[in-house]
C-alpha cells in the first residue's frame, strides 16, 4: 500500500497538518509502515509560496519518506513523484515474493499456518 501525501506550498496551514495526516495514516494504513512520498504542490505560485523547500525536506528526512514540489498546473515532477512511490510498493512487494517458503508443519505434525499468516501480514499491504 501506498500514498501520495499532498500539501499545499502556498498555505503554511496545510503544511501544518502534514503532522497529523502522517498520524492518521499510520494508524488507519492497513499495514504498519506504509510507503509514502510527500509531495508539496503548487511549485508553479513561486510568488505565493509559503513553505520553504527546505522545511519541507527537513520534515520528510524525519519521516524517513521522499519529497518532491510538482505543478498539477504544469505537470512539473508529478510523473516522477508517482513513480517513486510505485517503485517503493513494487519493491516491497518482490521482497514477499522473493521469501522463501517455509515449512508449514512442527515436528509433531501440527500447522504453523498461524504463525506463516502473521508473517504474511507483516510483509506488504
Amino acid at each position: 500500500m501506498g500514498f501520495l501525501l499532498m500539501f499545499d506550498l502556498t498555505s503554511q496551514q496545510s503544511f501544518l497538518n502534514v503532522r497529523n495526516w502522517m498520524s492518521q495514516l499510520q494508524a488507519n494504513a492497513y499495514c504498519e509502515n506504509p510507503d509514502i512520498v510527500l509531495v508539496g504542490n503548487k511549485a508553479d505560485l513561486n510568488d505565493q509560496r509559503e513553505v520553504q523547500e527546505k522545511q519541507a525536506k527537513e520534515l520528510a528526512d524525519k519521516y524517513g519518506i521522499p519529497y518532491f514540489e510538482t505543478s498539477a498546473a504544469t505537470g512539473a515532477e508529478v510523473e516522477k513523484s508517482v513513480v517513486t512511490l510505485l517503485d517503493l510498493v513494487m519493491k516491497r512487494m518482490e521482497q514477499c515474493v522473493d521469501k522463501p517458503a517455509a515449512d508449514t508443519h512442527n515436528t509433531d505434525g501440527s500447522s504453523k499456518l498461524d504463525a506463516a499468516a502473521a508473517d504474511e501480514k507483516k510483509c506488504a499491504c
